[in-house]
């Protein structure tokens, strides 16, 4: 077994393989570059050397800094963590040629699956089912459309060497393949130093559905089952589970044996995974083959009790895998959900800036994992029916950069069953606080409360079809705002009581705390009435009796609450008369007043918000990539304005209702903050 071991990574991916490191005993060896001097896995690690500035292409993906790292530490083995060098051929067989192991697949396999080109032709030959598309190599916009209209819209314009939702379009039209192609291109450029595109048939109402292989070096090779993957946005993941709510065992079994049988056609060896696309039918089509551990590895791993890093490590090191196929079973559910520095509020923008506050819920060991004993986070023991695992790369304090993906976290929950695993999620989600960036905790929430998701009935579409102007908030139902109002009264009589008690207060000036106040939620102002005792109170609403018992105290920023023995957690920040709460993806500011000055508040003004309307502000901080448009120009509803790049992604402005550009305030290469005006009209 190897003694030290260099990831080739940074984040959450570079810390989670450290964790395995340790527990096998392995030292370990991280890269960083100038925005990650002070990262968590520069921290963690044994070691360290720093590789460059901040831009990934001059340092993450420089083969030569990473080459000279290791010669540096004299680590024997490599590990690539996902994206970045992990599907690079070239630096497989650098290592190779230095006699390095890398903790991957051989050079070969990563040229023939790790190409999507290569790896389609390869299927078909196979006798894989393929979505129809042109693989050729497609020289430019023109022919991009050529093809386009010959394989029928719409269409998927892809990166050859892309990942991650990075380098993807879907096309609807000539005008979307046009400028789809020269986006996809310059991303895939940008982000993995190929800008080969090719163009696929986009299937409609397709179900993302995905196979884990394992193998090793010895002819043995296993499926670990399927992730369903189909909660996307802009290709991009956000939410996985396993078991998929939607196959069958048959079918399950057979894209199982499809997955294994390809593998072993490239003498595959490591972990890697097989993509496919699956209708409604449950017919399955080939989509390609990541040949690296996947982003959403954890929930496979809570399933099934495997440890995939560490089987990444001994088969690197020429073990053979220590089980069968039959062994493998699946074990209750696991569901993912990726925190994201990007606001749901504002289009899933990126965001930028320092973790004021990054709190992740307690995690819980449980399950096959932990009965496995392969188990690598820190975690409370005892015997929790569910289990709570979050792999993240951040700490509060630090600072989330622009040169890399928005990824923070993966927040995992796993229970004997599908409807206890996503309950558990929705209270982890309640409990995850983040401050200082924008960030979709309230879009996952209300994920986990859609009756689609609930019913497992989702497609690739579902965020574009659920949420086709955005997201603006989750607005609860009336059971839950009279829930909220009880604890918001309950919270505020505590606070009330302690203020009463205030030191250096004037003789014969006692603040008395009532019982009838009015709580302000949402569009609803409800008369209450609180009775308390030493285990909590009982609040009436109307002619509800609702008993709210917790040990919340003033000041603290989250509450763990019981309304009629039913657990609700809001994250409470205090305001005038009351509080801000955040619950299930709703924030609410929640004003709590006694009834005279409710009469009064009543008869206050609306404050109206300052125009905006005839300015094109910049949505997040990014590089201005291109200005369309000049000074004194007409244009017209959708049309392109301006790109702004954030984060490794192109994001195109364009007009929301026709007019006339008044003035271009920014320039291509100028880095702009939120809210700066691009552009005025008149």
């Amino acid at each position: 077994m190897f003694k030290k071991i260099l990831i080739a990574n940074r984040g959450e991916i570079a810390c989670r393989v450290i964790k395995t490191a340790r527990k096998m005993g392995i030292g370990t060896v991280a890269v960083y570059s100038d925005a990650d001097r002070n990262a968590l896995h520069v921290r963690m690690a044994d070691e360290a050397v720093h590789i460059g500035p901040s831009p990934a292409n001059q340092s993450y993906i420089v083969i030569d800094r990473i080459m000279d790292a290791i010669r540096q530490t004299g680590a024997e083995a490599v590990h690539p963590g996902y994206g970045f060098l992990s599907e690079n051929r070239k630096f497989a067989e650098a290592l190779e040629a230095e006699g390095v192991a890398f903790i991957g697949p051989p050079a070969s396999a990563i040229e023939a699956m790790g190409d999507k080109i290569t790896s389609k032709k390869l299927a078909q030959e196979a006798g894989v089912s393929t979505v129809p598309g042109y693989m050729g190599l497609i020289a430019d916009e023109d022919e991009a459309v050529k093809i386009s209209g010959q394989i029928g819209y719409p269409v998927m314009i892809k990166a050859s060497a892309g990942g991650g939702g990075k380098g993807m379009r879907i096309a609807w039209t000539d005008e979307e393949a046009r400028e789809g192609f020269a986006s996809s291109k310059n991303e895939a450029a940008n982000s993995f130093g190929d800008d080969r595109i090719f163009i696929e048939k986009f299937v409609t109402q397709p179900r993302h559905i995905e196979i884990q292989v394992l193998a090793d070096s010895h002819g043995n090779a296993v499926y670990l089952h399927e992730r369903e993957c189909s909660i996307q946005r802009r290709n991009q993941k956000v939410i996985e589970e396993a078991p998929s709510p939607f196959l069958d065992a048959a079918t399950r079994k057979a894209m199982g044996e499809q997955a294994v049988a390809l593998a072993k056609a490239v003498d595959y060896a490591s972990a890697g995974t097989v993509e496919f696309i699956v209708d409604g039918e449950r017919n399955f089509y080939f989509l390609e083959m990541n040949t690296r551990l996947q982003v959403e590895h954890p929930v496979t791993e809570l399933i099934t009790g495997v440890d995939l890093v560490e089987q990444m490590i001994r088969v690197a090191a020429g073990e053979k895998l220590p089980f069968a196929q039959s062994d493998l079973k699946i074990d209750g559910w696991a569901i993912e959900s990726r925190l994201y520095a990007e606001d749901p509020y504002r289009g899933f923008l990126p965001s930028i800036g320092r973790l004021t506050r990054y709190r992740p819920p307690a995690e819980v060991a449980a399950g096959p994992l932990k009965r496995s004993g392969n188990w690598v986070n820190d975690s409370e023991g005892g015997d929790s029916p569910v289990a709570v695992r979050n792999d993240t790369g951040v700490f509060e304090g630090g600072e989330i950069s622009m040169f890399y993906d928005p990824m923070i976290a993966k927040l995992c929950t796993w229970a004997t069953s599908r409807a206890e695993a996503i309950e558990a999620m929705r209270i982890a989600l309640d409990e995850f606080e983040v401050e200082g960036i924008g960030h979709n905790l309230p879009f996952l929430s209300a994920v986990m409360d859609h009756p689609k998701f609930i019913a497992g009935e989702m497609t690739t579409a579902f965020i574009a079809e659920e949420y086709p102007d955005g997201f603006s908030g989750v607005t609860p139902g009336d059971d839950q705002i009279v829930r909220i109002a009880a604890a918001a009264a309950a919270m505020h009589r505590i606070a009330e009581i302690r203020r009463s008690r205030i030191s250096g207060r004037l003789d014969n000036h006692e603040r008395h705390v009532g019982e009838n106040w009015v709580v302000f939620v949402g569009d609803r102002d409800l008369p209450v009435r609180i009775q308390a005792d030493r285990q909590g109170s009982t609040v009436r609403i109307g002619d509800q009796d609702l008993r709210v018992e917790s040990d919340w105290k003033p000041g603290q920023s989250l509450a763990r609450l019981t309304v009629d023995g039913a657990p609700l957690v809001m994250k409470v920040d205090p305001v005038a008369a009351g509080f801000r709460l955040r619950t299930r993806g709703a924030d609410l500011h929640v004003h709590v007043r006694r009834p005279r000055a409710a009469e009064l508040v009543r008869l206050m003004p609306e404050k109206i918000a300052p125009d905006t309307s005839k300015l094109l502000l910049c949505p997040m901080p990014g590089l201005v990539v291109k200005i369309n448009v000049d000074a004194g120009d007409e244009v017209q509803e959708g049309q392109a304005l301006a790109t702004v790049e954030a984060m490794k992604m192109e994001n195109i402005l364009r007009a929301e209702r026709k007019g006339v550009v008044k003035s271009v305030n920014a320039e291509p290469g100028q880095s702009l903050k939120v809210d700066d005006v691009i552009m005025e009209f008149e």
